[in-house]
């Protein structure tokens, strides 16, 4: 099977890493790019595949990015849920407003 083959992975997995992958190119990294990143992602988090036969599977476990928040830890660990949604209403306002931006520039 080509490395490149995503259907050992389960659907969770692979909704996952499209939502990465979404970030990523909202942040301005080019498709291609932003896709392999999301996969490094999900494979660093549960280990690669996870539709290997029945009882072989792991639950998810979300230690990565448990990790990665400690690790910041004085930012978004310590941060107030309000605090939390008033960044990301700020953030969905800068994706909208690129969005528009994005929209005209291709003409």
């Amino acid at each position: 099977m080509p490395r490149g083959d995503k259907s050992k992975y389960t659907d969770k997995q692979e909704r996952k890493a499209d939502h990465i992958a979404e970030g990523y190119e909202a942040r301005g990294v080019s498709e291609k790019e932003a896709e392999r990143r999301a996969w490094a992602t999900v494979n660093k988090e549960s280990g690669g595949g996870n539709k290997s036969g029945s009882g072989r599977g792991h639950p998810e476990s979300h230690a990565s990015p448990k990790k990665g928040g400690e690790k910041g830890g004085k930012a978004s660990a310590s941060r107030t849920a309000a605090e939390r949604s008033a960044s990301a209403k700020k953030a969905a306002e800068t994706r909208k407003r690129n969005a528009e931006k994005a929209a005209h520039a291709h003409h």
